[in-house]
């Protein structure tokens, strides 16, 4: 079908920056943001504006989009490019003044306390300091870590750049991976990058143009035209000399609504900032797992009640996994059926090898912890965010479809107090909680088991999470033999106290107007 315009009609309504645009370029031009900008002294909004007015009148067509990634300095990146990074300082303070506690190197590099914490977990990694046995951190004579110098070599040019920008076409892979630990895609006031993503688009004017600047040209429209009247027009009278431009009063005006973060996104990435604040590697998994991975794995007999069809979502279609991993797969084996190479008298029943490649969605955030077991690091330290699926009776505090942070802690000295302590930093720094409790719990995987209660304002007392120690079934079946903590909280609940809510339900309401206007305590 033929698309007819009523050229009149536009003329009448068209803008300054769209007439300037249509009586200076030709079909044969590319145009972008930059050459309105440099040629037509547009302001960038400006430029972007006409382009999207005339693309709405089909006078105007994009050509092609080339996304781009830079990296913009802060103000806190600004100090670093000044006073040096936390890993410089922390170096330059103990090859100085000698072996300090973490406390000590704080106040005497003038730096808070987290950040050193954090900083000194990946010095020691690295080999540079290392913890004496007055408990002090101390150099060791290594040379400083490549990514130290290349971190400040960024944040020097960053900050000498006209915009404080680094492209990051113009990075090296080093370079990408060092900036990477540094920014954040939200610019937060405590990241010294924020990531700024950009497209680059290009333009050409559609054949329908040249009608419209034919019919411009014949009404000795320039785009000059008085939009605007002033007490200085008014005075000297220039308007007389003028010619108005028309405007449409039927054209309703446009509703100017801020975007932000949605708040309880906003929740689930200030969780995860906590945790690799505290030098935790993040790990994820997919949503369909195997009756192995889910619940196998982690010593839950294949008759366990919680396994039932009424309390796992099954896969219709493929409903079976074609293998399992080995030797996972026949550690675990063994282990229900006599407890394998564990200590253990396990289940004592067959293993039934079929049942246990049956697809289900992920009915627990544990199942990361399971997969992530013989791959961890020892000493290691692990979290991840899992998105799981029940048949719960949804109310105030339960819903089919929710979200868990898991996480394990593995090494020879960690214990039930080093659980505890992580639980109830959880509970009052990452949810808000002022009244916490621990109740004994029993999981089939952990022993001994726990569960953390808070205290809500409306709501009362309610479950927070599970945790305890992963069983010897657990972790020897995956070749672990050291002490693996383990805990599981609701992220959603959390989320009811971090924002004030007193319904899981509005975590996800459909009222836009509400979730755009709540705040979030932290």
């Amino acid at each position: 079908m033929e698309y007819k315009m009523d050229v009149q009609s536009i003329i009448k309504n068209l803008h300054p920056l769209e007439i300037k645009v249509l009586l200076n370029y030709t079909e044969k031009d590319e145009l972008s943001s930059d050459k309105l900008q440099n040629e037509l002294n547009y302001k960038e909004g400006h430029a972007n504006q006409a382009f999207s007015w005339l693309g709405g009148k089909n006078l105007l067509s994009v050509i092609s989009r080339t996304p781009h990634t830079y990296y913009e300095i802060t103000d806190l990146g600004r100090d670093y490019a000044k006073n040096g990074t936390p890993d410089e300082r922390i170096i330059a303070f103990v090859k100085e003044n000698g072996a300090k506690t973490l406390p000590e190197i704080a106040a005497g590099a003038g730096l808070e306390q987290k950040d050193v914490g954090s900083a000194f977990g990946q010095l020691s990694k690295d080999g540079v300091l290392k913890m004496n046995a007055e408990k002090k951190a101390e150099y060791t004579g290594a040379p400083i870590p490549a990514r130290i110098t290349v971190a400040k070599s960024l944040f020097e040019r960053a900050a000498a750049s006209e915009n404080g920008q680094l492209d990051n076409a113009a990075l090296t892979d080093e370079e990408k991976k060092v900036i990477g630990a540094f920014a954040k895609k939200r610019g937060a006031a405590d990241s010294p990058f924020k990531i700024i993503e950009r497209e680059s688009v290009l333009y050409r004017l559609s054949e329908h143009f040249k009608e419209v600047v034919s019919a411009l040209k014949s009404a000795g429209i320039t785009g000059e035209e008085i939009g605007a009247l002033d007490s200085k027009m008014l005075a000297s009278g220039d308007w007389k000399k003028g010619t108005f431009r028309g405007y449409n009063i039927s054209i309703p005006p446009a509703r100017i609504i801020p975007g932000r973060t949605n708040p309880y996104v906003q929740f689930l990435e200030h969780v995860k900032d906590k945790l690799c604040s505290l030098g935790f590697q993040e790990y994820d998994g997919p949503l369909v797992e195997t009756e192995f991975w889910n619940g196998d794995a982690l010593f839950m007999p294949q008759f366990h009640a919680a396994r039932d069809i009424h309390d796992v979502y099954r896969i219709k279609n493929p409903t079976h996994a074609k293998s399992i991993e080995e030797p996972w797969l026949t550690n675990v084996a063994n282990t229900h059926k006599d407890g394998g190479n564990t200590g253990s008298r396990g289940w004592n029943y067959d293993f039934d090898h079929e049942f246990t490649r049956r697809l289900v969605l992920r009915s627990q955030g544990t199942v990361l912890s399971a997969h992530q077991l013989h791959k961890a690091e020892i000493p290691g330290k692990y979290f991840g965010i899992a998105r799981c699926f029940r048949y719960d009776k949804v109310d105030a505090t339960h819903l089919s479809d929710f979200y868990q942070t898991e996480g394990i802690i593995a090494g020879e000295d960690v214990n039930l107090r080093t659980l505890l302590g992580m639980l109830e930093m959880f509970a009052k720094e990452v949810a808000g909680a002022t009244e916490v409790k621990y109740v004994p719990g029993y999981f089939p995987f952990t022993e001994p088991s726990v569960e953390v209660h808070i205290k809500h304002p409306v709501l009362g007392w309610f479950e927070l999470g599970g945790a305890g120690i992963f069983r010897p079934e657990v972790t020897k079946a995956q070749g672990v033999d050291v002490p693996v903590l383990a805990w599981g909280m609701g992220i959603d609940r959390m989320a009811l106290m971090a924002l004030g809510l007193n319904d899981l339900r509005e975590l996800f309401s459909e009222n836009i107007e509400e979730v755009r206007l709540r705040k979030a305590k932290f």
